[in-house]
């Protein structure tokens, strides 16, 4: 693949390790994936597929304040008039849903909260710096954690992700405690994710690729099933629960700043 620079995703790739770097470039909307964006994962990931010059994969955020806040409000889904059938924009963003089983890392600066664990749940691990916070404010505006929850019940202890899903926007939780319960497996000091991150990256595109990948691919198998007859469930429970448009565009109009940091 040819290192290119859309509009809100860079992509870099070094030939001399074999590491490719995407980096979510949306900072002035705290990385939110709007339509765009959403296509340019997708189409990114499967030209990834084809391109045996890149063995492993760093995805990382721009800016300071966030990695990713998921999607962003200002997009407009239409939605079929059935509760068993919803549209949603991210369920196709991440690697695996694009068939791609060359390792993924996260690096986390800042937040990464809501959508963005579509992505955080289909890396194979997640380093964060100390600045990193991880919380979804799904149930505090209205809406069912439904694929949020699933892929996240994958990675943290079952009590963590139903209090974070719960807690709502109410509470954050720090990248040490992250740490703690193994969402993230490496914590490095402020800014030095994406460093840590394409480190490990470039030691896993040393080995041989054949090695690797099956490695990948046996990892995912131990859960798929579980993760795939989960997420069968979530589109009927997101339309079933969820309030319509402008009553939580009521709730986040009249959101509360605080919260807390565990």
């Amino acid at each position: 693949m040819t290192p290119s620079t859309p509009a809100s995703l860079r992509v870099s790739a070094d030939k001399s390790t074999g590491v490719a770097v995407l980096t979510l470039d949306r900072p002035e909307k705290m990385n939110a994936i709007d339509l765009g964006l959403a296509d340019e994962l997708i189409t990114t990931w499967r030209e990834l597929r084809f391109d045996d010059s890149v063995r492993a994969v760093v995805l990382t955020g721009a800016g300071e304040r966030a990695f990713c806040t998921g999607l962003d409000r200002s997009v407009e889904v239409p939605q079929p008039g059935s509760p068993y059938m919803v549209d949603d924009p991210l369920d196709t963003i991440g690697p695996k849903a694009n068939d791609l089983w060359k390792p993924v890392i996260a690096a986390v600066r800042g937040m990464a909260c809501g959508g963005a664990f579509y992505l955080l749940g289909e890396a194979e691990f997640i380093v964060a710096d100390s600045t990193a916070t991880f919380f979804d404010p799904h149930t505090t505006y209205g809406m069912v954690s439904a694929y949020e929850s699933v892929y996240m019940a994958q990675r943290m202890p079952f009590g963590e992700v139903a209090r974070m899903a719960l807690m709502g926007s109410a509470e954050r939780v720090s990248a040490q405690r992250a740490y703690e319960v193994g969402l993230v497996s490496e914590l490095t000091a402020t800014g030095g994710a994406l460093a840590a991150a394409s480190e490990a990256a470039a030691v896993i595109a040393s080995y041989p690729t054949e090695a690797v990948q099956g490695t990948v691919r046996a990892l995912w198998a131990a859960k798929e099933a579980t993760r795939a007859s989960a997420l069968a469930h979530a589109p009927h429970l997101v339309s079933l629960g969820n309030l319509p448009g402008d009553r939580q565009a009521g709730l986040f109009a009249g959101r509360r700043r605080e919260f807390r940091v565990r």
